[in-house]
């Protein structure tokens, strides 16, 4: 069976003319051409006009997809390990950009004193400054901004790495709670939570057992904080924001 380029452009999602210049190049050249000298694809051209667009979304120029796709000692298992490691290695990589977003959303760089290259040392490679808008109007008229501010405008490099480290090890201990089946209202878990309470006031702003309430169900209710917890395991959010509801019941019997 073999199809027109319109057919494989609404297949694809390109354009006739993009399919006409990769037929102009040699990357995609149709395997058939219709009594008329019409282009007719494939399956196997398909196949092609995949890995082709596969490589495109990395980012690769024409060229490199075509000595990628040509190369004699490379079969069809090797393409798909070759895009498993890219797609791996991109994933990765967006997931750190993930926690550096969300790190910035949860107020840590309110204040920040720190120079480009320390920036970048602590949070990776996104500017934590760049949500200081969205931060102020979320919260700039409340007294924790004020003093998050306040309190954290003298904070050093070392500074900012010590909280990382405080709240990666906290994490890790709710996770560890997660694995070995400990309910969100168990002892352990509620002790982790206000463990997590305290190091925000220690570390931001004077954080009572409502404002932490409230925290926790931003943690479920806003996907860019959902998607960042649950990176330490699915459903990391959740049982966080159940921790801390269970923690600040117990608090107020």
């Amino acid at each position: 069976m073999s199809y027109s380029v319109g057919q494989v452009a609404g297949f694809a999602g390109v354009t006739v003319r993009t399919l006409h210049h990769y037929d102009g190049i040699g990357l995609l050249v149709p395997s058939e051409r219709s009594h008329a000298g019409h282009r007719r694809y494939s399956d196997a051209d398909l196949d092609r006009l995949q890995q082709i667009l596969f490589y495109r979304e990395l980012g690769f120029p024409l060229d490199e997809v075509a000595v990628l796709l040509d190369d004699p000692a490379a079969d069809p298992r090797a393409h798909l390990r070759r895009q498993h490691e890219l797609l791996t290695a991109r994933i990765e990589r967006l997931q750190k950009m993930a926690a550096a977003v969300e790190h910035a959303m949860e107020a840590r760089s309110m204040g920040i004193n720190l120079t480009p290259e320390e920036k970048f040392e602590v949070f990776g490679d996104f500017d934590p400054d760049q949500y200081q808008e969205e931060v102020r109007e979320r919260w700039g008229d409340t007294d924790a901004y004020r003093q998050s501010r306040e309190r954290t405008a003298s904070y050093t490099k070392e500074d900012w790495q010590r909280v990382q480290r405080e709240a990666d090890e906290l994490t890790r201990r709710f996770v560890a709670l997660m694995e070995a089946g400990e309910p969100a209202g168990s002892e352990a878990a509620m002790d982790a939570a206000e463990e997590h309470r305290q190091g925000i006031s220690r570390n931001h702003y004077d954080c009572g057992y409502e404002m932490h309430t409230c925290l926790g169900e931003m943690y479920v209710s806003d996907e860019r904080f959902t998607r960042n917890l649950d990176q330490a395991r699915p459903g990391f959010a959740a049982y966080l924001r159940d921790a801390i509801l269970a923690n600040a019941a117990r608090h107020s019997s």
